[in-house]
C-alpha cells in the first residue's frame, strides 16, 4: 500500500490481483471515492481518474446540500 498527498487530496493505492484500487480522499469534507484500474495506465492517469470522480462527488453533494 502506498499513500501520497497531492495538494488537498490524499491518494491511496492498493494492488488487488492484477488491478489497482485507487482511493482519493478530501481531508476537509472526509469524502472518499475509489476507482479500480489497470496499473499499466500509470500512477498519474489513475490519480487523475480518481480526482475527477472525487470532484464530481463533491459537486454533486454540494448541489444537494449534503455533507
Amino acid at each position: 500500500m502506498t499513500k501520497a498527498t497531492l495538494g488537498d487530496v490524499i491518494y491511496e493505492f492498493r494492488h488487488v490481483g492484477r488491478m489497482v484500487k485507487v482511493s482519493a480522499i478530501d481531508p476537509e469534507s472526509l469524502v472518499e471515492v475509489s476507482i479500480v484500474g489497470d496499473p499499466r495506465a500509470g500512477e498519474e492517469a489513475l490519480k487523475r481518474a480518481a480526482l475527477d470522480k472525487l470532484q464530481y462527488r463533491l459537486r454533486r453533494d454540494g448541489a444537494r446540500g449534503g455533507t
